[in-house]
């Protein structure tokens, strides 16, 4: 069957899909916009639930993108007015895709025998948050809490930071004052990076079930959430720096749970 057209941005379908550029309509379609050739085929090849893939007209379709989609995802070529319209980039990319939201439950992390998992409390530039969820991607982590205050996951700009990631990986958003507790009751270690903690996080047990929390950029850790930590930990720095980016600080204590948890396999 041949792809459609569009190319009036004055289109009732553009004007929706145009909606997903801010978060109220994000949140009433539940559904998102993932713009670039390398973002929609990692959508495709994780079997996100892509609905449309809308592309410039007058262009083919980038290479191999048809042969990763599932049998009902729509193909619709737009002109370069509705892609323009569409794209939070100053220069198209030619491609974009139209995706449901995926809903998961925080219910499967306890499940999980020895658990990794990375809790975000009020980490609020969207950069931050996407290369934070693209670390515990790469060490292999169960997944991502997002508490309040967090940056929207799927912000133009944390979708990009994340450079594909959120689609390998459970992401769910969560009050915290609720999960954690329970987290902690299923036998998980609440784990947060604090400067007047006495251990430092190469001292600490991380291969038992984790449950690693990060806060805000400039206030770190509420003090609700603060509470609720069991294992305060230190990121131990011998130069003059006072602290780290809260992305950096996650890399550092992510990699150390993944080399504690390789060595403990032997």
């Amino acid at each position: 069957m041949p792809a459609s057209e569009i190319t009036s941005v004055q289109n009732p379908r553009v004007k929706e899909w145009a909606q997903l550029r801010e978060r109220k309509g994000r949140d009433s379609q539940q559904r998102y916009l993932v713009e670039g050739p390398h973002l929609v085929e990692e959508a495709l090849r994780s079997r996100a639930p892509v609905v449309s893939v809308l592309y410039a007209l007058g262009r083919s379709v980038p290479p191999g993108l048809r042969e990763l989609a599932e049998p009902g995802v729509e193909w619709i070529a737009v002109s370069e007015a509705v892609l323009a319209k569409l794209a939070d980039t100053q220069t198209p990319q030619g491609v974009l895709a139209v995706v449901e939201r995926t809903p998961f439950s925080a219910e499967q992390f306890f499940r999980v025998k020895r658990s990794l998992v990375v809790v975000l409390d009020a980490v609020q530039d969207p950069g931050n948050v996407g290369t934070i969820i693209r670390c515990a991607d790469a060490v292999g982590a169960d997944g991502v809490v997002l508490g309040r205050g967090t940056a929207d996951l799927y912000n133009p700009k944390t979708i990009r930071s994340t450079m594909g990631s959120l689609f390998h990986l459970p992401i769910v958003e969560a009050d915290l004052g609720d999960i954690l507790p329970r987290a902690s009751e299923a036998g998980a270690c609440i784990v947060g990076t604090s400067l007047q903690a006495a251990r430092s996080c190469y001292e600490t047990d991380l291969t038992q079930p984790v449950w690693l929390v990060f806060g805000n950029e400039g206030q770190g850790m509420s003090a609700r959430t603060a509470s609720l930590v069991t294992d305060p930990v230190i990121i131990p720095m011998h130069g003059q720096a006072e602290s780290l980016n809260v992305a950096m600080a996650a890399t550092v204590l992510l990699f150390e749970a993944s080399r504690q948890r390789r060595h403990a396999r032997g």
